[in-house]
């Protein structure tokens, strides 16, 4: 099966809405999200049936729905399922974007399944769609210093030096859902682990 043969994947990029969030360590899904709109020039649009931004478009010949919920983050589940019902895509063709407390900055990891972390997001979404049986692309921004709490800690704007390598860092993870949704996850797994 090709990828023009294979159904809609729907990719999610995770975040909070609003100005004050927009540089903080929650929201590198929805820069990621940002990053693969500009490789497809395309535009976010509001989806009111969802309560998402989405854009629909193809990436290497495949239907690809790119979405950043405007719901926070905790609450993120709602809109996902809802994009999943509405355009008819199963739970295992769903790709989320998110950061990863568990990973060292900038370290990029492909996985289906698996525990939420403690990761308000994903157990909001596993609990919409009923499964936790989706595909993730961790984004790793590292632990808190200290004993700062992790929930401060990821609602933070990245640091100064961390400021000069996100750009790469998201670039790299938005080649990664391109990798995943042309090869695979075994394969992509294999070239980016």
């Amino acid at each position: 099966m090709t990828a023009s043969d294979a159904g809609p994947a729907l990719v999610v990029g995770l975040g909070n809405p609003g100005p004050e969030y927009e540089r903080t360590r929650h929201n590198v899904g929805f820069m990621v999200a940002d990053v693969l709109a500009e490789r497809v020039r395309g535009r976010f649009t509001v989806h009111k049936k969802s309560g998402a931004d989405l854009l629909e478009a193809r990436l290497d010949g495949r239907k690809v729905l790119l979405a950043k919920p405007r719901s926070y983050m905790n609450v993120s589940g709602r809109p996902v399922a809802a994009l999943a019902r509405f355009f008819s895509v199963p739970p295992t063709e769903v790709i989320v974007v998110h950061d990863e407390l568990d990973l060292p900055f900038g370290a990029i990891r492909l996985k289906r399944g698996g525990g939420e972390g403690g990761h308000n997001g994903l157990r909001s979404i596993s609990n919409a769609l009923t499964t936790k049986d989706y595909l993730r692309v961790r984004f790793g921004i590292g632990r808190p210093p200290g004993r700062q709490d992790p929930a401060d800690f990821v609602l933070k704007p990245f640091a100064a030096p961390e400021r000069k390598d996100l750009p790469v860092f998201v670039e790299e993870a938005a080649d990664a859902v391109e990798l995943l949704l042309r090869v695979g996850l075994e394969p992509a797994q294999n070239q980016l682990h």
